[in-house]
């Protein structure tokens, strides 16, 4: 049988482990690849794969190459939003995996659900934002929904063929970033580059700053409760500096399960797509000694601030996940671009989210897609302008 699979974002990191999964497997075959900007590696990746249609965001990029990507035979399409699916695919593929980054790839999800058996999302922003949504067109259009972010993978393989009302407690997993073994005070100016310098993961730019204020983790704790119906008091956070253990679960009759696999995005999505085949022998004394080093510790506010934000976080869905995740993207998009201080993205998040007139939103929940980019604006109006740069030291 050949399983068809179509890949969003694909020159991004997730999207190239995708490919590294598929590589070589005679019964996998690529009908569809998009890129945002990325056109020359979006290229290389349909001619190595033998990939017949590729979409490509940038306007630009598309008039410009268009004719390259014809003389390849490759079909190229202007935008994920233009193009007419239902043309293209006459059956529902085998799996979509969507590694959009950011809130943009809410949309696409929607729109790719009812044309896949099996969703496999790495796209935390909008399962956050958007889960009571993006799960009723699951349901509606019986497409299975696989989590591939290494917690969240580890977490739907660990309590797969167990009852909720058996779960006791689930550790979602920080490597605690690159300032690990530093007070906040010793970083505070700390630059762009530093903050970038994850010790274990090779990530994206926004998400390895996510990485060392701990706000990502803030995310997929929130993700995690969302897509597994938990409530807050079933989560909790825990330290593993080598980023060896995933997740780790508690059960009733005191059982406990932990998933442990090297710091590569190959080994969840492999799984996630059912190849067995793709590890190399196991080295079991390495993985022994790993274990034996694993070096579990809790977390603290006065080191990660930012973990306050989970005692406001709603137990019902609302618009507090979109304005969470608008206010960080704002902030850390500035400290990139050199424009705020590292410490002021701790400062202003946490001003941010407690502003009254964003407060009364929590208790309001969005409807639709566009009730959450009504909030994404609402929320970019609002702290544009009251946006500080903090450069006193603590």
């Amino acid at each position: 049988m050949i399983h068809k699979v179509i890949i969003l974002g694909s020159t991004g990191s997730i999207g190239s482990s995708s490919l590294k999964s598929i590589f070589k497997k005679k019964n996998y075959k690529i009908v569809l690849l998009s890129a945002n900007k990325n056109i020359n590696k979006l290229l290389k990746q349909c001619i190595i794969y033998n990939v017949k249609n590729a979409v490509i965001e940038d306007e630009n990029k598309f008039k410009e190459f268009k004719t390259i990507f014809k003389r390849k035979k490759i079909k190229l399409h202007s935008g994920l939003k233009k193009i007419n699916l239902n043309r293209l695919l006459k059956y529902k593929v085998s799996y979509c995996i969507n590694s959009i980054s950011g809130i943009e790839g809410l949309e696409p999800t929607l729109k790719f659900i009812p044309l896949t058996k099996k969703i496999l999302i790495a796209n935390k922003e909008s399962l956050i934002c958007a889960w009571n949504i993006i799960s009723r067109v699951l349901i509606k259009n019986k497409t299975q929904f696989i989590p591939i972010d290494s917690e969240h993978f580890s977490i739907w393989k660990l309590i797969k063929n167990e009852k909720l009302e058996n779960l006791e407690k689930i550790y979602l997993t920080a490597s605690g970033g690159p300032f690990l073994k530093k007070t906040l005070k010793q970083v505070i100016n700390t630059k762009p580059k530093a903050a970038l310098n994850h010790p274990n993961w090779k990530m994206g730019k926004k998400i390895s700053i996510d990485s060392s204020t701990m706000m990502n983790k803030i995310f997929e704790f929130i993700e995690a409760k969302k897509i597994f119906n938990l409530t807050k008091n079933q989560l909790s956070i825990i330290i593993q500096p080598s980023s060896f253990i995933h997740a780790i679960v508690f059960f009733k009759g005191k059982i406990i399960k932990f998933l442990a696999h090297d710091t590569d995005m190959t080994i969840p999505i492999s799984n996630a797509l059912e190849i067995r085949d793709y590890q190399k022998k196991i080295s079991y004394s390495k993985y022994i000694n790993k274990i034996n080093s694993l070096e579990l510790q809790k977390p603290t506010i006065k080191q990660y601030p930012l973990l306050s934000i989970l005692d406001l976080v709603p137990e019902n869905y609302s618009y507090f996940e979109t304005i969470l995740i608008t206010i960080n993207d704002h902030l850390v998009y500035k400290f990139l671009s050199n424009k705020i201080s590292y410490y002021s993205i701790h400062l202003n998040l946490l001003k941010f989210i407690k502003s009254p007139f964003l407060r009364k939103y929590y208790k309001l929940k969005p409807k639709n897609i566009y009730d959450i980019k009504r909030m994404i604006e609402v929320t970019k109006n609002h702290i544009n302008n009251k946006i500080i740069n903090y450069e006193k030291k603590i």
